[in-house]
């Protein structure tokens, strides 16, 4: 089973900028597309961003488009999210999920490998 780990999070003022890193492990990152997911307290889960298996396919939310850029390096097994101008809305725990085979789904119920979360705090 895949193992996934997030980092980078951390507080920044708004129109910051942060670059939060998923590393992968216990399986081949080529085989998965994978997903940035975000929840905001009280809110639900949501779609941030997903890449396909050989980043050829990206796709965002609307409320990051622009602003977010999603990437991934399969020879050291990590995936990146790389988020600029900032806001305070953009506040929530990052997840980064893995999609066995899959092609960039925008939908939580695709992917069946999670991470821990990594805490995104911005300040107005």
């Amino acid at each position: 089973q895949v193992q996934l780990v997030e980092s980078g999070g951390g507080l920044v003022q708004a129109g910051g900028s942060l670059t939060l890193s998923c590393a992968v492990s216990g399986r081949t990152l080529s085989d998965y597309a994978m997903g940035w997911f975000r929840q905001a307290p009280g809110k639900e889960r949501e779609f941030v961003s997903a890449i396909g298996r050989n980043a050829g396919f990206t796709r965002y939310a609307d409320s990051v488009e622009g602003r977010f850029s999603i990437s991934r390096d399969n020879a050291i097994n990590t995936v990146y999210l790389q988020m600029s101008s900032l806001k305070p809305e953009d506040t929530a725990v990052y997840y980064c999920a893995a999609d066995f085979g899959g092609y960039g789904s925008s939908a939580i119920r695709s992917y069946d490998s999670w991470g821990q979360g990594t805490q995104v705090t911005v300040s107005s």
